[in-house]
C-alpha cells in the first residue's frame, strides 16, 4: 500500500495532500531509511517515524486497513512503539540515571 494513503487510513494524516507534504519534507522514515516519495510501498511489519507536531512518532504497522474508517479501527492496524517506555526502543534503565549522576 502506498504510504501516502496509509496515513490517511491509519488517519495520522488528514488528507493525502498532507501526507505528501510530511513525506515529501523528508520528516519521514520507514525501518529507519528516510523516505521522500508519497507512493512508496508498505507492509506489515514495516515501523515508521516521523514527526508529529512537536512529537516524534514510531509506530509498527500490524495490519494493512482496506478503508479509512473510525478511529478505533484504525488504531487496531498500528501500536505505538515509544509510548511509556515499555518496548525495547523507548526503554532505559532508570538506574543509569540520577540526579547526581551526570553520564
Amino acid at each position: 500500500m502506498r504510504l501516502d494513503r496509509l496515513l490517511v487510513y491509519l488517519r495520522l494524516a488528514r488528507t493525502r495532500s498532507k501526507a505528501c507534504a510530511l513525506i515529501e519534507d523528508g520528516h519521514m522514515r520507514i525501518n529507519g531509511n528516510h523516505v521522500q516519495r508519497p507512493s512508496t510501498e508498505t507492509a506489515e511489519g514495516d515501523v515508521l517515524t516521523f514527526m508529529l507536531g512537536k512529537d516524534v512518532r514510531i509506530v509498527e504497522i500490524l495490519s494493512l486497513p482496506s478503508r479509512r474508517g473510525p478511529p478505533a479501527m484504525a488504531c487496531s492496524h498500528y501500536r505505538e512503539l515509544d509510548r511509556s517506555g515499555e518496548t525495547a526502543i523507548a526503554h532505559v534503565n532508570s538506574s543509569e540515571f540520577t540526579e547526581d549522576h551526570v553520564p
